[in-house]
């Protein structure tokens, strides 16, 4: 269960937040500004100065969304913390982002186990503002309302290597692309220069078939060639790849697999995954 209770907007949509709060914004937003500049890719940066969003407090969404439809056609839908995983694709198919609408707090400036509007609003929606990635996100959406909850699950590691913690090609360098790592000081380092990181052309069966833990850094990310190459990835024949890659089995895991009685677990082990977006889209300093 979350710690945090979403702020309820007013009727025009407006939310009162407290200087605690917009104070960790201003934070969380310059920290990161500090650490993307050279690193995030060009469409990402591009979408930042589409939304023109408040270095110093918590944006409302009434201004996101009006920058994000005038781009795109895409508003950002305010959500409890936690949401059934079916609503989660519905918003998607709807062209509707959702963001629970509290902030982490001070204590947990540096870990957060659940998506906050930081990492919803300074993650995921600059990239909203691509023609090509937000119709990529959409067709996903459209998918996951037609899918059983097996299928689902296959699809939530499709969602996981790209639009969390994707990579893409840019000339003869990679640039960050997923919110997972756009929005976490330490996963912005570590994915493009840590030794330790695999970086592999992405496979849409590879990442199909590549289980994930939702707490570590990750051991391994899939580098795309352009958002064409994702958008081209998502329609009907995923599912014919879903059932591909259930015949052939999963990799093995790249990391160290906790007992069942241990407090960490695989997404595929998890008894919580696949009730709630948050469930099954952990973020590790996120």
């Amino acid at each position: 269960m979350t710690a945090y209770v979403a702020k309820l907007p007013d009727a025009n949509g407006m939310v009162s937040y407290d200087e605690i709060e917009n104070d960790t914004w201003s934070f969380l937003y310059s920290r990161q500004m500090n650490l993307i500049q050279q690193r995030a890719c060009a469409e990402y940066l591009n979408g930042l100065d589409v939304l023109g969003l408040n270095r110093f407090a918590v944006p409302q969404l009434p201004d996101v969304n009006k920058a994000l439809r005038n781009a795109s056609g895409w508003e950002v839908a305010a959500v409890p913390a936690l949401i059934p995983f079916a609503e989660f694709f519905q918003l998607l198919a709807d062209r509707k982002f959702p963001a629970a609408t509290f902030i982490r707090t001070p204590n947990e400036i540096d870990y957060l186990q659940e998506p906050d509007i930081f990492h919803e609003i300074f993650g995921h929606c600059p990239l909203l503002t691509d023609p090509v990635f937000a119709n990529f996100v959409h067709n996903y959406g459209k998918m996951g309302v037609k899918a059983s909850p097996i299928q689902r699950r296959y699809l939530a590691r499709v969602f996981w290597f790209t639009v969390e913690f994707g990579l893409i090609q840019n000339q003869q360098e990679q640039r960050i692309y997923g919110a997972g790592i756009l929005s976490s000081p330490s996963e912005t380092v570590y994915s493009l220069e840590d030794s330790k990181a695999k970086r592999v052309p992405f496979s849409l069966q590879r990442a199909l078939r590549t289980p994930y833990r939702i707490d570590i850094l990750q051991p391994q990310y899939f580098v795309i060639d352009s958002f064409e190459q994702l958008f081209e990835s998502m329609n009907e024949s995923i599912f014919d790849e879903i059932e591909q890659a259930i015949e052939l089995g999963d990799f093995e895991p790249l990391f160290e697999v906790a007992s069942q009685k241990g407090k960490v677990t695989t997404e595929r082990e998890s008894p919580k995954a696949p009730a709630s977006k948050k469930q099954v889209f952990e973020q590790h300093d996120c």
